[in-house]
């Protein structure tokens, strides 16, 4: 090969360099031997996980956090399948993603072949786009059409299949041989007429509530979120994934809704006779929960259309750049009534949140875990929850102050994203804090990553709500039928499970221990691992305390 000539492989990497790309999260394989021999000539940190979907998770965490594709990368057949839930959950959850997997020759797709899957076709119902590089003069336009995809509105994850064969061939002279440039784009706004029908939809309005989803946390609409809601007097009921898009302090903002029971949140939703959807994605939280009826009058305010669903028909639709909107549409409204009843509602809510911040009973009670999580982070501290039941306690307590402080899958909702997702957050953030909070099922999902964490120096803190058991489904169980079945289980000592990979392990025996414990983790700045027992008793305590409140709320 002449020093003019690249191989595939090698432009594969040139052209994710030319991306930006930081980060390639993976497992080596066969199949991907040369374009691993290019990643290590490469300025590309290639950071090996003990699990493929460990990759996916880190690449997915990555993504969401910084709005700039997160790659993972694995070899072919099961190397590839184990992508699969990871990948799903970026584009779910609109996280920008690309993954790569590794592939058999051509000349042996058209038979029988070990280790050999259509993985084209199996990634195509979860992903934007995916496609088989078969020419060496295509990959440069793979790759940016691959990031253009997987960056744009709503971002999600696109998918890079590159066969072994093809991998080694050299790239035609010409421009096959440059990486596409990534051109700048300028935001769309909306008419002006559209505004002003907006405005007067606002204006008209008894009783606007707004409804915030994850959508104007990625297009960096906090800021303008605050102003629209504070000025206008407008009470702010965000999704799980837009927690801190308003801070929790503000007296508009009447925090999360999205637990599976009627709360505070949906008496708002209720009482209101104009939804004003800010960057809200159905897949988030569905509109039959909050608009059973469809008599809900709806105003959609977001960078792309609508979703098409028989319970979420806007009358208007705000289609531009968020933060644009939200300040034309100020611009052209005021209102001076204060919404009277939603911040009595407000009242009554922090007055319920906050009975067990200081309950001293043990095991640990999960409202007391989440007030003692929220006094060792700082405002701008990062918490990275898993899927169970401690992820409806931290929807419903865990406040914020910012926007992407704490992270919370709730489009795919996978377990098993805690560890992982926190490794990628202390990648980008390494001086802040970072806690993985996660439930003892979800932790043994992917808790080999514990070692990648050590081998990187990525401390972390893990907090691990332990109940032996599948506490959401134990407690759905529970409020279904009165009993539960097939959800318990034993651990392992959690303590000495961290020890043996050379990391701190703390086990909690007193309530009182938790705070210094976390505090103690933090300061001393090491991986750490925190095993506390959790009563959840509380959570069908807290099914009959919301039926009970909503009650009173539907007869106040």
């Amino acid at each position: 090969m002449s020093t003019q000539e690249i191989t595939v492989a090698q432009m594969l990497v040139k052209c994710l360099e030319a991306e930006g790309v930081k980060y390639i999260f993976g497992i080596p394989g066969e199949e991907n031997l040369e374009v691993m021999e290019a990643i290590k000539d490469s300025e590309i940190q290639f950071i090996t996980v003990r699990h493929e979907q460990g990759a996916a998770f880190m690449a997915d965490v990555y993504g969401r956090l910084t709005r700039h594709a997160g790659i993972c990368l694995s070899t072919l057949g099961p190397g590839a399948t184990n992508l699969i839930t990871g990948v799903a959950d970026a584009n779910s959850d609109g996280a920008p993603l690309v993954a790569i997997t590794g592939q058999v020759g051509t000349e042996r797709m058209h038979i029988t072949s070990h280790q050999f899957l259509d993985l084209v076709e199996l990634f195509k119902p979860i992903t934007k786009r995916s496609k088989q590089i078969v020419r060496p003069d295509t990959v440069n336009e793979i790759v940016r059409i691959a990031f253009k995809y997987a960056e744009s509105e709503k971002p999600g994850a696109c998918h890079i299949d590159l066969p072994c064969n093809i991998a080694a061939m050299t790239i035609p002279e010409g421009p096959s041989t440059m990486p596409l440039r990534k051109g700048h784009q300028s935001h769309e706004v909306a008419s002006l007429d559209v505004i002003e029908m907006a405005a007067g939809m606002i204006y008209q309005a008894k009783n606007p509530v707004i409804l915030a989803g994850h959508s104007a946390v990625r297009n960096m609409a906090s800021e303008a979120v605050t102003k629209f809601a504070t000025n206008l007097k407008i009470p702010v009921v965000h999704t799980m994934m837009a927690k801190g898009i308003i801070p929790y302090d503000n007296p508009y903002c009447m925090w999360s809704i999205g637990i599976p029971h009627k709360d505070y949140q949906n008496k708002v939703l209720e009482d209101a006779d104009l939804i004003i959807a800010i960057g809200y994605d159905i897949v988030e939280f569905a509109p039959g929960k909050w608009n059973r009826n469809g008599d809900h009058k709806i105003l959609h305010i977001d960078t792309s259309a609508a979703h098409i669903n028989k319970l979420y028909q806007p009358q208007l639709e705000v289609i531009g750049d968020i933060f644009d909107s939200l300040n034309q549409i100020s611009l052209r409204c005021t209102r001076a009534i204060e919404p009277t009843k939603a911040l009595e509602v407000r009242k009554q809510m922090e007055a319920q949140h906050g009975k067990y911040d200081d309950d001293m009973s043990f095991p640990v009670k999960p409202q007391r875990v989440i007030a003692d999580i929220r006094r060792a982070l700082g405002k701008s501290d990062i918490l990275i929850s898993d899927v169970g039941a401690h992820k409806m306690w931290i929807a419903r307590q865990y406040h914020c102050y910012e926007p992407n402080t704490c992270i919370i899958s709730n489009g795919f909702a996978t377990m098993g994203i805690a560890v992982p997702g926190a490794i990628a957050a202390k990648l980008i953030y390494p001086k802040k804090r970072v806690l993985a909070v996660t439930g003892d099922g979800g932790f043994m999902m992917n808790s080999q990553e514990l070692e990648t964490a050590k081998r990187l120096g990525t401390n972390i803190v893990v907090l691990i709500f332990n109940d032996s058991s599948y506490g959401l489904i134990k407690w759905k169980q529970d409020d279904k039928y009165g009993d539960h079945c097939y959800v318990d289980f034993d651990n392992p000592d959690f303590v000495k499970y961290a020890e043996s990979f050379g990391i701190k392990g703390y086990r909690i025996e007193r309530t009182e221990d938790l705070l210094p414990t976390l505090n103690k983790a933090f300061e001393e700045e090491e991986l750490a691992v925190i095993d506390c027992p959790v009563d959840y008793l509380e959570n069908t305590k807290l099914t009959e305390e919301l039926e009970k409140i909503y009650a009173e709320l539907q007869n106040g």
